[in-house]
């Protein structure tokens, strides 16, 4: 995946940054969601926030339901690399698909999916 974004331009984007854009991704979500949903730490995601927003792949806007709160914004940046990701995610799958037939790559979806709910 770094690998990828490198190719396609991102090429300040490091490991750790991933993170934030597992799916379904940040949009719209409060930092205490997508910490929660990451498992880490509040203190860990804010320092990633805050380096994606200095590198221009989001902002933190004020949320419209809760003032004392703030919500994640994807930028046109974010979403290009995200496209990248999403594309990179979809070659994967269909060179599996391709080694594994449909069924056991849809089983092998399936049992992945069912183990990152239970994480």
């Amino acid at each position: 995946m770094l690998e990828r974004l490198h190719e396609h331009g991102f090429t300040d984007l490091q490991p750790a940054h991933l993170n934030v854009f597992q799916y379904p991704g940040p949009q719209n979500a409060t930092p205490s969601e997508l910490a929660a949903r990451l498992g880490i730490t509040k203190q860990a995601l804010n320092y990633l926030l805050g380096e994606l927003e200095r590198l221009g792949y989001l902002e933190r806007a004020p949320h419209a339901d809760d003032l004392r709160s703030k919500r994640i914004v994807v930028t046109e940046r974010g979403s290009a690399a995200i496209r990248v990701i999403r594309d990179a995610v979809a070659e994967v799958e269909a060179e599996w698909t391709t080694r594994l037939g449909e069924k056991r790559f849809g089983q092998l979806r399936e049992a992945l999916l069912e183990l990152n709910a239970s994480a």
